[in-house]
């Protein structure tokens, strides 16, 4: 066996590889470990952390709400985080690229762009308006203080309106509640100046200019920080990743310290109990879960494909996912600390100044702000956090549709021309953003939050559990990580990457499909042609699936269906370590027909382990044993 083997690496050392190598060093890697963790942070912490969590929390019954969250966490939020990273840095490719392993599943690389591309342009229309709202607060006065101004209603009532004492406000507020919804004027602010908001999805009205402006901004940073790829986004991190913390705590501090926090703080942690055996908690649960982290965006598998070999990604998915979800669980303190000082202020209870989705970072926060002591300084503060927090998951966004394309394509010309590809998506981004900016915009950012970006998100992610487990083969996968990390995966994470995080998957889907509620917007309801596009957005990412699944069965060699269909889901010849060195054991490149008929039995089959027994090398058998001996530890 010894003699074969240096015979089949002589004969691997064809003039091919030297290229293989240097490809790899011009595709790039992460400066170092820290930047991957941060750029990952990055990702997975972003403006779901601030404007949605606190919200769901909230929504589905404080406190009560962290128990299917934690779980969801522990069984599918780390697991698939793992497998993910682990994935992508296994094969250094994005993740089109990654599908060699299972060439029939393609398609759910394609849908985790059709998802990235989504939320790629409504996330940068978010940040613009962050944006926005950063650049009016450089003034001594906040714009949304008081209710003097010309967008304002007879209906508005500031919490700080000049000619009133707060107490006598106080009286005027409880008076105003019995006869109509007060309104403030940072929510007249929000809807009938930055957003002029038109009465329809349909009515799209004109373009806002300033909003037009500030998105122009926003992906010309974008694009600043990818020019180079991962060599410049990965230096950029060291400040967007860490500086949302700082700003974080500086507003916690600021917080607490106000009269009536103590009371938003309990509105948010006191439990519900009765809420945790409705499906739709554990089905937000689960999503918040998935969107937080970004599983199944292909952002996951991107940044881990520029990572060394052997980084020990085992602990950095451990590390991130806990960081990301006890970021959530701060920025909830931050802002309802804030919300309980403002209900307090006005003498009502928390659940009325509460807002839903964005409404809480544009209305509900900025409005309390205004009762501080210099308020201008605290709102650039929390917004630059805004900009910074949705920088970090945007860029990840971008460099995942951009190392896909380049990946695909492979040429040495575009791996030089990757700064055009860069720009080439940023302006296609920009251009779809615009209709974004106009006056029905929120109806179609909050249409494409909604369905562009839930549910197949889950759908993808089952299925690629599934290809990765169940087609490729577990053992497979559990002996590529033990070559790549050293160790195969603990048995808590072959458990739930086999049966439990598909089976929670399953679940959730079900329960969504039986919990479905159309889509509204605080009093507005949504027509049906929009919902009716809200689905077919969701779809398009899931059907590209089958598509491709259909198209690659149809090219493959065989005879009868049964032998398309092996043939089509058996690993191709290049998956594998990128990295001819890396290329040991099973991936050891021969050309002895021994290894050939090595290559092509079937992960189905359940004799697979005693073939390769038989087959392989000494040292796969030395490894073979140490992996039985770790499963049964």
């Amino acid at each position: 066996v010894d003699t074969s083997h240096g015979i089949s690496l002589q004969n691997g050392a064809v003039p091919g590889e030297q290229g293989k190598q240097e490809k790899s060093v011009k595709r790039g890697n992460w400066g170092n470990q820290i930047e991957f963790v941060l750029t990952s942070v990055g990702y997975a912490v972003g403006l779901g952390n601030v404007w949605r969590f606190p919200y769901l929390c909230y929504r589905n019954g404080g406190g009560a709400f962290m128990f299917p969250y934690f779980i969801m966490l522990v069984f599918c939020g780390i697991p698939l985080f793992f497998m993910e990273l682990s994935f992508g840095q296994f094969a250094s490719q994005g993740c089109l690229g990654v599908w060699r392993v299972s060439p029939m599943f393609k398609g759910v690389g394609y849908g985790m762009m059709v998802v990235s591309t989504y939320i790629g342009i409504y996330y940068n229309v978010v940040i613009c308006i962050a944006f926005y709202y950063f650049f009016v607060s450089m003034t001594r006065v906040l714009p949304w203080t008081y209710c003097s101004n010309p967008w304002n209603t007879p209906d508005c009532v500031g919490v700080l309106d000049r000619n009133l004492s707060s107490r006598a406000a106080l009286n005027i507020t409880q008076l105003l509640n019995t006869t109509q919804k007060r309104t403030s004027p940072s929510e007249e602010y929000w809807r009938r100046y930055v957003l002029n908001l038109s009465d329809d999805i349909g009515n799209l009205g004109e373009v806002r200019l300033p909003l037009l402006g500030c998105l122009g901004v926003s992906w010309v940073v974008v694009f600043l920080c990818l020019i180079k790829g991962v060599k410049s986004s990965g230096k950029v991190v060291y400040f967007t990743a860490t500086f949302p913390y700082v700003v974080l705590t500086i507003l916690f501090v600021r917080g607490i310290t106000l009269e009536g926090a103590v009371t938003g703080i309990m509105y948010y942690l006191t439990p519900q109990w009765d809420k945790i055996l409705n499906a739709k908690v554990w089905g937000d649960a689960a999503s918040q879960i998935f969107y937080s982290l970004g599983c199944a965006w292909g952002g996951l598998i991107t940044m881990a494909s520029y990572n060394k070999f052997n980084n020990n990604c085992y602990r950095d998915s451990i590390i991130i996912s806990i960081t990301n979800c006890a970021t959530s669980v701060y920025a909830g303190f931050v802002i309802f600390s804030i919300l309980g000082f403002m209900a307090n202020h006005l003498g009502v209870d928390v659940s009325k100044v509460a807002d839903h989705g964005p409404g809480l970072a544009f209305v509900a926060y900025p409005e309390a702000l205004t009762l501080l002591p210099i308020s201008p300084l605290w709102s650039i503060l929390f917004f630059f956090m805004l900009i910074l927090l949705g920088l970090g998951t945007q860029f990840c966004l971008l460099e995942t549709l951009v190392t896909a394309i380049v990946d695909e394509v492979g040429n040495e010309w575009i791996i030089r021309k990757k700064t055009f590809v860069t720009l080439g998506v940023a302006v296609a981004g920009f251009l779809l953003g615009v209709p974004l900016t106009t006056q029905a915009g929120i109806y179609w950012l909050l249409l494409m939050d909604n369905y562009a970006a839930s549910f197949s998100l889950v759908v993808i992610s089952c299925i690629m559990c599934v290809a990765i487990m169940y087609i490729y083969g577990h053992r497979n996968y559990f002996k590529d990580i033990e070559m790549m990390l050293g160790f195969p995966p603990p048995l808590f994470f072959q458990i739930c990457w086999r049966f439990i995080s598909p089976a929670i998957i399953f679940f959730i889907l079900v329960f969504t499909v039986i919990q479905y509620r159309p889509i509204s917007y605080n009093e507005y309801v949504y027509p049906t042609w929009a919902i009716s596009i809200g689905f077919l957005m969701a779809l398009s990412s899931v059907i590209c699936i089958p598509i491709y699944a259909i198209y690659k069965v149809c090219r493959s060699e065989g005879d009868t269906l049964l032998e398309r269909l092996k043939n089509a889901t058996k690993a191709s010849k290049d998956w594998g370590p990128a990295l001819p060195e890396h290329r040991s054991g099973r991936y050891a490149p021969a050309f002895s027909p021994s290894t050939e008929s090595h290559l092509e039995v079937q992960p189905l089959q359940p004799e697979k382990g005693q073939n390769e027994a038989a087959a392989a090398s000494p040292v796969q058998g030395s490894n073979g044993s140490a992996h039985s001996q770790d499963s049964r530890l």
